[in-house]
């Protein structure tokens, strides 16, 4: 189906897809994207009650299972010949596609925290952001919002 310079060519490739393919979009507290610059966003003040570490899912593109159905069904073809290397590529496409999505997700997932902070308002609210900063218990912060996204600094 493939020659093998052209297979050699297309696993060269899969690590730079990944990649270039899937870098999430920042989620810490200083994180902006561009749509958000020169936005106003409304500033209110508070006092963090609490902070806990958690797990930030990561990136499910199509670019992770493309790239994995692409090696899967490369080496999948190469599996007997004939109606064995079709079925072989197809099993290999779609076995690999499972396992590039999965491996995206993995290598995409971030460390980040939550947040708790009670405003000047008397307002209980929570935000989890990527842990780029460290807050405590009885820090004086910021609570940022606008377009529908938040953010807690100092």
């Amino acid at each position: 189906m493939f020659s093998s310079s052209r297979k050699l060519m297309v696993l060269s490739l899969l690590p730079l897809v990944l990649v270039l393919g899937g870098c999430p979009a920042g989620t810490g507290g200083k994180d902006y994207s561009r749509g958000q610059a020169r936005n106003v966003q409304e500033v209110q003040m508070g006092v963090v009650e609490s902070v806990r570490m958690v797990s930030i899912e990561g990136t499910k593109s199509p670019v992770g299972a493309g790239a994995g159905a692409v090696v899967g069904g490369v080496a999948g073809s190469s599996v007997g010949g004939g109606r064995g290397s079709v079925v072989g590529a197809t099993v290999g496409a779609v076995l690999g596609g499972l396992g590039g999505a999965a491996a995206e997700e993995a290598v995409t997932r971030d460390q980040g925290i939550e947040i708790t902070v009670k405003l000047d308002s008397g307002r209980l609210i929570a935000v989890t952001q990527a842990a780029d900063e460290e807050f405590r218990v009885g820090d004086r912060v910021r609570v940022l919002s606008g377009g529908g996204v938040s953010r807690v600094s100092h």
